[in-house]
């Protein structure tokens, strides 16, 4: 078969099926007198960017973190590396996280994402706090504290979030700044990968994290985001948002509900099958509860008396419309973080698009109520005005309050009984921090002062509530509790919390983000510390609230494990003794300038044909841990003790690393098939294997 005849051939099937894939049709067969020929190899791809630059390094970050150790670009060669510029307040950088999390399922050995945190507020400067933000939004890549914005510097960045991608031959391609910019970023990456993957630059190996959840215990509690208390009823409603549902107790803690089976979702249903996605807010109307299902966005109903939970309002997509009227079910939502039902009417703090929506409660449409979208602290009226991730509100009855957590402010919101209507009236002004600076100036100017008005500065405060002529604030990046009155618009530090890093004694606060009232008590979210805590509004007096019977939902069932990665290496029959137990010797041989990661447990499973008589059933197909010795590893089985015969597949999982302490590991898989034989004459009793990384 000459050139020629093979290329029309290729055509053909480019023309038959869209795609050039030898060997799918039968139309394309070698004569049998052409004499045989190599194929041709296919030919390098275009490089998509031509013109690209070296990469700048990774060093000047403070600490890194989701990694046992530093991470350099030499580390990452052979992957496509998609830095992250964030800072864990912004609610855009949240939103680019679903994303990060699509690419780096969609693409597991080709891409690794490195998040480059450049803080905002000074808090955020904080590793303790990164690290609690990581824990929190269930980041799974390295993150590197960049304090100092040394890195972010020397990639010119000059907005959060931002995505700089580096090709795997360590070149700077380019960078998009903003939030929904996955399909752009599909597109791009499957180009470098058929580029670089026929050049022979692409690394396809597998590589492992120390990740921070790995490290911590299991709690009742997992960041529990906002509360609400009612004193009638003498309930309380917790949002434990990071099990993904609502505990309900008694004023003292005695549980009396959980709303969600736990597992991350949208499901409608029972209490134990409803799923959430990191609530939040919450409103209570006679027996129906409202929740604002953040990370779903969507809005959501709990019957309490039926015990049942349904969808309200949003398509389960995040929106991104600042404007107009939409009916429930057909209109996107945002980010809802907090809820308030004032005059029949709910109103939600919407924080993506830095806006407060209503839904008059029995109609079917829901629309903006207050700010124009844009990100800033500005006065005026509820169209012209500007609000800057608004995450709680409070109300005495007659005006709305927010916490407008980027301004470090808290704004007023007048209400009137006709602005249920698509076309409300009314104004926002600012109680407390400042507004109206030119260039966005609002957005930056936080601290811990007390004082009156636009004097007064407080640090991202999440949480509001309503007592008696005072609004008391969760002050959340100053780690306290601020009571502003009303009248006089005077701030004050009403409970101080200790340096959070020391411990969670009551007296420790840690990133409060929910308040409530009931009766003379203050019920905190402390979120950090995953807990609540119960305060005497009289003497200041703070104890835990305990909830007896409070457990952490259920892991999620992974997938199986059994199927064993690559190819299995069948062995030649293995004799040992009939025993109680088999010993397998592992010999592990890495690569030059690599070692065993000592942090990172080695795995096995081993599963048997059936009929088999030597391993006890309950032994196979169970995940153990092997000891490590050097760079090899052991494990022992145990056996029987009978004579008989078995075909064992063997998976071992390991993790190695460079010599240098670098925090960017490869994981390596092997397989093996052991045909086993116990005997009643050997004495052998430890079967050799020896795997090589690649």
């Amino acid at each position: 078969m000459d050139g020629r005849r093979f290329g029309l051939c290729l055509v053909r099937l480019v023309l038959n099926f869209g795609l050039v894939a030898w060997g799918l049709s039968g139309t394309c067969v070698q004569a049998a007198d052409d004499p045989p020929k190599a194929a041709e190899p296919a030919p390098v791809p275009e490089n998509p960017f031509p013109n690209r630059l070296p990469a700048a390094d990774l060093e000047g970050g403070v600490e890194w973190l989701n990694a046992s150790g530093p991470i350099s670009m030499k580390d990452l060669r052979g992957k496509i590396v998609l830095l992250d510029f964030w800072t864990f307040c912004c609610i855009n950088c949240m939103h680019v996280l679903p994303d990060l999390e699509y690419l780096e399922k969609k693409y597991p050995n080709d891409i690794v994402v490195i998040g480059v945190h450049s803080a905002k507020f000074d808090n955020e400067k904080e590793t303790g706090n990164i690290r609690k933000a990581i824990l929190r939004y269930e980041i799974a890549h390295p993150v590197v504290n960049d304090a100092e914005m040394v890195i972010w510097r020397k990639f010119a960045v000059r907005a959060w979030p931002t995505l700089a991608l580096v090709d795997p031959e360590g070149y700077y391609c380019g960078y998009t700044s903003g939030e929904g910019n996955r399909e752009l970023l599909e597109k791009v990456i499957d180009r470098l990968i058929a580029y670089h993957r026929a050049k022979g630059t692409l690394d396809e190996t597998p590589v492992e994290f120390a990740l921070e959840r790995h490290k911590q215990p299991p709690t009742p509690l997992r960041f529990p985001g906002k509360l609400l208390a009612d004193a009638a009823s003498n309930r309380l409603f917790i949002s434990d948002s990071n099990h993904n549902r609502i505990v309900v107790t008694t004023l003292k803690g005695e549980l009396l509900d959980i709303i969600g089976s736990g597992s991350l979702g949208r499901a409608d249903g029972a209490y134990n099958t409803a799923q959430f996605d990191h609530p939040q807010g919450m409103a209570l109307v006679g027996k129906e509860l409202y929740v604002a299902d953040t990370e779903n966005h969507l809005l959501r109903v709990v019957d309490l008396e039926q015990k049942t939970v349904r969808t309200l309002a949003g398509t389960g997509e995040q929106g991104h419309m600042r404007m107009g009227t939409g009916s429930l079910t057909q209109t996107a939502l945002n980010s809802p973080w907090d809820l308030l039902v004032l005059d029949n009417v709910l109103y939600i703090a919407m924080a993506g698009p830095h806006q407060i929506w209503s839904h008059k409660l029995g109609s079917s449409t829901i629309h903006p109520y207050a700010g124009s979208g844009r990100e800033d602290i500005l006065n005026g009226s509820l169209e012209e005005s500007a609000l800057a991730q608004p995450s709680g509100l409070a109300t005495d009855g007659r005006f709305i309050y927010v916490v407008d957590s980027e301004g470090s402010a808290v704004r007023t919101i007048t209400t009137k009984p006709d602005n249920n209507l698509a076309k409300p009236t009314g104004t926002v002004t600012t109680l407390a921090g400042t507004s109206d600076l030119p260039s966005g100036r609002s957005l930056f100017e936080f601290g811990d002062v007390d004082g009156v008005g636009a004097a007064a500065r407080l640090q991202h405060p999440l949480g509001i509530a309503y007592h008696d002529g005072h609004l008391f604030v969760a002050d959340s990046y100053n780690h306290k509790i601020r009571q502003i009155n009303i009248a006089t618009k005077s701030v004050t530090s009403w409970l101080s919390g200790a340096d959070p890093a020391a411990g969670i004694e009551p007296s420790n606060l840690a990133e409060p983000a929910g308040l409530a009232i009931a009766g003379n008590t203050l019920y905190i979210a402390d979120t950090n510390n995953h807990r609540i805590c119960q305060v005497d509004l009289d003497t200041k007096a703070m104890k835990l609230l305990t909830i007896p019977g409070l457990e952490p939902p259920a892991p999620p069932v992974s997938e199986s494990t059994a199927a064993i990665l690559g190819t299995a290496m069948p062995l030649e029959p293995q004799t040992v003794a009939a025993g109680d137990a088999v010993t397998f010797e592992v010999t592990l041989k890495l690569p030059v300038g690599y070692k065993l990661n000592p942090e990172a447990a080695v795995t096995y499973r081993v599963s048997a044909k059936s009929p088999q008589m030597l391993i006890p059933a309950e032994e196979l197909g169970v995940r153990g841990e092997a000891d490590i010795a050097g760079q090899g590893v052991k494990f022992t089985l145990p056996c029987t003790g009978k004579p008989g015969q078995a075909e064992l597949q063997i998976s071992l999982h390991y993790t190695y690393c460079r010599d240098t302490g670098s925090g960017l590991c490869k994981l390596g898989t092997s397989t093996w098939l052991v045909p086993l034989n116990a005997s009643a004459t050997a004495t052998e009793k430890t079967i050799h294997l020896e795997s090589t990384a690649d």
